[in-house]
């Protein structure tokens, strides 16, 4: 009914940018809050990023000042811009929305499957 697809990520070397994008389809009627959260390896899922339907953003201090999280509400879009990027970065991206769809039943989040980001030299 809902989809949620990522894509962008890779392999970086330390210092280098990757920009994540998740794009929601589907039945959908309005969607929310947007946010990415990522899991590396033997660590517990963390949130990344977030960001209001009006563009309000909030940041893991890991990430403030390195990481812009941005959104298209006529795309249903999110995005992640990663600059200067440390090998502490390396994890698996999941992107987020909180959203309503056309059939009702309130607000219910929806994840995507995961894209893979690994910065190593």
């Amino acid at each position: 009914q809902v989809q949620l697809v990522e894509s962008g990520g890779g392999w970086v070397q330390p210092g280098g940018s990757l920009r994540l994008s998740c794009a929601a389809s589907g039945r959908i009627f309005n969607i929310y809050a947007m946010a990415w959260y990522r899991q590396g390896p033997e660590k517990p899922r963390e949130l990344v990023a977030a960001i209001t339907y009006l563009g309000d953003s909030n940041y893991a201090d890991s990430v403030k000042g390195r990481f812009t999280i941005s959104r298209d509400n006529a795309k249903n879009t999110v995005y992640l811009q990663m600059n200067s990027l440390i090998p502490e970065d390396t994890a698996v991206y999941y992107c987020k929305a909180d959203l309503s769809v056309v059939t009702g039943g309130g607000v219910s989040p929806y994840w995507g499957q995961g894209t893979q980001v690994t910065v190593s030299s």
